[in-house]
C-alpha cells in the first residue's frame, strides 16, 4: 500500500524540510495574486455600493438579484424543525448552552481607581454592530453561527449581521435547512446572501442598503481572508485566518496503547476541511507512526470527502518521529497550531507546559471534533502559526474599552511639573505649556 501520510524523522533533512513547509505555510494564505484581485473587488464595492455588490453577487456567487433588498434573508428564515436531521435540534441546543456557559464568566465590568484627587475609570462597552461571516461551499457551517453569534450576544452586542453565500440560504437541501434553522434559533438581526471579498467590503464600508459594521469575525476562504486583511483599520477584524490545522502528539509508550485508528480519524477530521488544511502527528514511536500512516490510507477510501482530505494529506500531512516526547515541544512551539491534541500519559503531561496553540485537547477521549461543536469554547481560533501571539475568539473580542480620567485642581497642580518635564524632554513646548498652566502661580504659569 502506498504511503499517503509520510513518516519522517524530525532531525533529518526530510523532517526539517517538512517543518519549514508547515511553519511557512501562512505565506500561501495571502498570495499576491489573490490579494490584488480582492483589492479590486473591495474598492469597487466601496466606491459604487449597491451596484457593484449586485454585479459581484451575480458573477461570483452566481445569484441574480434586481436589488440588494433581494439579498436580505432575515425575513425568510425558517425556524421550524421539520426536515432537520435526527438529533440535530437537540445537539444545537446542547451546543448553544455549552457556549453560553463557557463564555459567560468572561463578562466583567470595568473598574475605578480614586486616590489623591485623581479619578481613573475603565469603561467597557459592547460593540454596537458586528458582522459574522459564515462560510459555504464544501460544507454548511451552522457551528460557526453558534461559535460567533453566542459569544457576541453574551458580550451584549446589539446588532448581529450574517453574511453567507446565497446558495447556503436558497437551496432546499438538508444543509440549507440546517443553516436557516440555526440562524433563526440564535436570533441574528440581519442575514445577507453574499459571500467572498464583496461581502466583506459591504460589511466593512456599507452600501446604500447595508449599514457598515464595527467588526467582522468568522472564518472564510482565501478571498475572504484577503479582503479582511485589506479592510482592517477601517473596521476591526478577528484576525487573518488560514485553513484548519491539527497537531497530535501521541505517546508511543502509553498504557493502554494509543489507538492508531482513533489518531487517523482525528487527523482526517481536519484534512477533510480544505485541501490546504494541515494534519500532523508527532510521536516517539516509529511503529505507531507507520500504523497511523497505513490506517489513514484505509480510512481515506471510505470518506465521501476523500478528494479534499487526500489533497490536504498530500500537501501538509506528515508524521514526525522524535527521540522523546520532550523533543516534541519545540516542534509544537514552531508550528503553533490551531488545534493541539495530546494523547497518552506522557503526552498528556505536556499540558502542564506553556504551549503555543489555539486550543489544547487532552486525552484520547477528547477529539478536536468535540471542540468544533459542543465543548463550549468558540472554535474560531488562530491559525497558520498565529497562536504564538493570538487568542481564541471570546467575549473580549466584542468589547470596546475606553478610559475616563479626572484630576482635581490640587491634583493637577501636583502633576503639572512632571508632565511639563516629560514634554520638554520630548521637545514639545505646547505640551509643556499646557501642563504648566495647571500648575498655577507656584510654577510660574497663569490660570
Amino acid at each position: 500500500m502506498r504511503e499517503t501520510f509520510r513518516v519522517v524523522r524530525a532531525d533529518r533533512r526530510a523532517g526539517r524540510k517538512a517543518l519549514a513547509r508547515l511553519v511557512g505555510r501562512a505565506g500561501s494564505v495571502l498570495d499576491p495574486g489573490t490579494v490584488s484581485k480582492a483589492r479590486k473587488i473591495v474598492d469597487r464595492v466601496r466606491r459604487k455600493g449597491d451596484r457593484a455588490l449586485l454585479v459581484a453577487v451575480e458573477k461570483l456567487d452566481r445569484f441574480t438579484a434586481r436589488s440588494v433588498e433581494e439579498l436580505a434573508f432575515h425575513g425568510r428564515l425558517d425556524g421550524r424543525s421539520e426536515g432537520l436531521p435526527d438529533g440535530f435540534e437537540e445537539a444545537l441546543e446542547q451546543a448553544i448552552e455549552a457556549v453560553e456557559r463557557y463564555h459567560r464568566p468572561q463578562v466583567h465590568g470595568g473598574y475605578r481607581q480614586e486616590e489623591d484627587g485623581v479619578l481613573l475609570e475603565e469603561r467597557r462597552e459592547p460593540l454596537g454592530r458586528v458582522g459574522l461571516y459564515v462560510p459555504g461551499g464544501r460544507a454548511s457551517y451552522p457551528s460557526t453561527v453558534v461559535m460567533t453569534a453566542v459569544p457576541a450576544r453574551v458580550a451584549g452586542v446589539a446588532d448581529l449581521v450574517v453574511a453567507t453565500p446565497p446558495a447556503m440560504l436558497t437551496g432546499d437541501g438538508v444543509a440549507n435547512r440546517v443553516l436557516r434553522y440555526t440562524l433563526a434559533r440564535v436570533g441574528v438581526d440581519e442575514v445577507w446572501g453574499m459571500g467572498g471579498a464583496h461581502a466583506v467590503a459591504a460589511l466593512a464600508y456599507g452600501t446604500e442598503t447595508i449599514r457598515r459594521v464595527d467588526k467582522i469575525v468568522g472564518p472564510g476562504n482565501a478571498w475572504v481572508t484577503a479582503a479582511k486583511s485589506l479592510v482592517a483599520g477601517d473596521v476591526a477584524i478577528d484576525g487573518v485566518a488560514g485553513p484548519s490545522e491539527v497537531v497530535i502528539v501521541a505517546d508511543g509508550g502509553a498504557r493502554p496503547p494509543v489507538d492508531a485508528e482513533w489518531i487517523a480519524a482525528d487527523l482526517l477530521a481536519q484534512a477533510e476541511h480544505d485541501p490546504r488544511a494541515a494534519a500532523v502527528l508527532i510521536t516517539d514511536d516509529a511503529a505507531l507512526a507507520r500504523e497511523v500512516s497505513r490506517t489513514v490510507e484505509t480510512q481515506l477510501v471510505d470518506l465521501s470527502t476523500e478528494d479534499t482530505a487526500r489533497a490536504s494529506i498530500k500537501r501538509f500531512g506528515v508524521a514526525f518521529l522524535v527521540p522523546s516526547l520532550e523533543e516534541a515541544v519545540p516542534l509544537v512551539q514552531a508550528i503553533a497550531p490551531e488545534h493541539l491534541q495530546l494523547v497518552g500519559s506522557g503526552a498528556e503531561a505536556l499540558a502542564e507546559r506553556p504551549l503555543a496553540a489555539g486550543a489544547i485537547f487532552v486525552g484520547a477521549q477528547t477529539p478536536e471534533a468535540f471542540g468544533d461543536y459542543l465543548a463550549g469554547p468558540s472554535h474560531v481560533l488562530p491559525t497558520c502559526g498565529t497562536a504564538r501571539f493570538a487568542s481564541a475568539l471570546g467575549v473580549e473580542d466584542f468589547i470596546r474599552r475606553s478610559h475616563l480620567i479626572r484630576y482635581t485642581e490640587e491634583a493637577a497642580r501636583q502633576a503639572a511639573p512632571a508632565a511639563a518635564a516629560f514634554a520638554a524632554a520630548e521637545g514639545l513646548p505646547a505640551h509643556a505649556e499646557s501642563a504648566r498652566l495647571r500648575a498655577g502661580d507656584e510654577a510660574g504659569g497663569t490660570r
